[in-house]
């Protein structure tokens, strides 16, 4: 394993030391970080350690940006499309 339980690719940790990369960057890396979760992985809990582990020391760079949206729209979902949120006559 390159990473370790929290970040089993180490996508994140190699997304902070990438000089000029961009918040859409960041977001691409974080859905492969997200997606190359192991099924039994609490993600809130995985996302909460990442943001403890980077954001502290670097709150201003991009991945630290994408770290707390993720975990904000984690604990505040909202229902995107499907035929609930269409409107009918």
């Amino acid at each position: 394993m390159k990473g370790d339980a929290l970040d089993p690719k180490a996508l994140i940790r190699e997304a902070y030391q990438i000089e000029g990369i961009t918040q859409a960057d960041c977001r691409t890396i974080f859905l492969d970080w997200a997606l190359s979760l192991p099924d039994d992985t609490d993600t809130q809990e995985a996302l909460n350690g990442l943001v403890e582990r980077y954001v502290g020391d670097a709150p201003d760079h991009p991945m630290s940006v994408v770290l707390r949206e993720g975990l904000e729209r984690m604990e505040n979902p909202r229902r995107r499309g499907g035929w609930r949120s269409r409107t009918r006559d």
